[in-house]
């Protein structure tokens, strides 16, 4: 219950914004490849930035 109270740690705030970004490009795979593929590559970097912090704990 106290849970509900509790904030999110760095680490999933960004892997929520990893999994919207990862969906969006998705999405967008069937519409128009180039956007994905940028959509893609914005997930990367977010990825790369959440094994970054998790290196440094």
């Amino acid at each position: 219950m106290l849970g509900f109270f509790k904030s999110k740690s760095p680490i999933d705030k960004l892997y929520l914004k990893y999994e919207k970004l990862m969906h969006e490009a998705h999405k967008l795979s069937t519409i128009n490849r180039t956007a994905s593929d940028e959509k893609h590559a914005e997930a990367e970097a977010v990825l790369q930035e959440i094994e970054k912090l998790k290196g440094t704990k």
